[in-house]
């Protein structure tokens, strides 16, 4: 793979809930041979049975949290409405991580995006579409765990997230994930090899 594969990116990826994003993401990591690794998200909530401090998420309390967002340690960072929690990827986790000329992959909604930007404005941005409102409502519909307010509301901040669209590079169509994780890999790759070409 050559150069292409040892220059480290920042990789942005967003849709809305229902798209399919962690299923996608799950299998680009595990197919894509890219040195691709998630980054791992800070939060104020507790840990759940089995997960671990520094792989699952980077477990903080809610005054660290606070004194690090004070200090300007996140790139993006929001409180989870109605629950109280904090999430946020740190500025540290993402700079050691190109350092080690990893592929560093976000995982994160439209806003925390914009916010990354400001900071890594040559990272290459990644929607996964749903195809359409309709299809994301059948797929809410179909989990069978979602109230109507849920879904509603889901749709509400979709349709919003929707307008952002266009301040990503690439947006890919998820109608079958494997599908969707291969298109992803090839567009890092193309990114890779047109690294050396371009400065955007």
């Amino acid at each position: 793979m050559g150069d292409a594969s040892r220059a480290a990116r920042l990789v942005i990826v967003s849709g809305p809930s229902g798209a399919g994003k962690s299923t996608v993401v799950k299998r680009l990591l595990a197919d894509c041979p890219l040195p691709l690794v998630l980054s791992v998200s800070a939060t104020t909530r507790a840990p759940r049975p089995g997960e671990a401090d520094g792989v699952d998420y980077h477990f903080l309390s809610h005054d660290e949290f606070r004194r690090r967002r004070e200090a300007g340690e996140f790139l993006e960072c929001m409180e989870v409405f109605g629950r109280g929690d904090w999430y946020g990827t740190l500025r540290s986790t993402v700079a050691s991580g190109l350092a080690a000329g990893k592929w560093i992959l976000l995982e994160i909604d439209v806003q925390g995006a914009m916010s990354v930007l400001e900071s890594y404005p040559q990272a290459v941005t990644i929607f996964i579409h749903p195809g359409s409102l309709e299809e994301l409502e059948r797929r809410l519909r179909h989990r069978g765990s979602e109230t109507e307010a849920s879904i509603r509301r889901r749709l509400e901040v979709a349709r919003a997230e929707l307008d952002y669209v266009p301040r990503y590079r690439h947006t890919v169509v998820n109608h079958q994930p494997q599908q969707a994780a291969q298109d992803i890999c090839q567009l890092l790759m193309s990114a890779g090899e047109s690294e050396a070409c371009t400065t955007s």
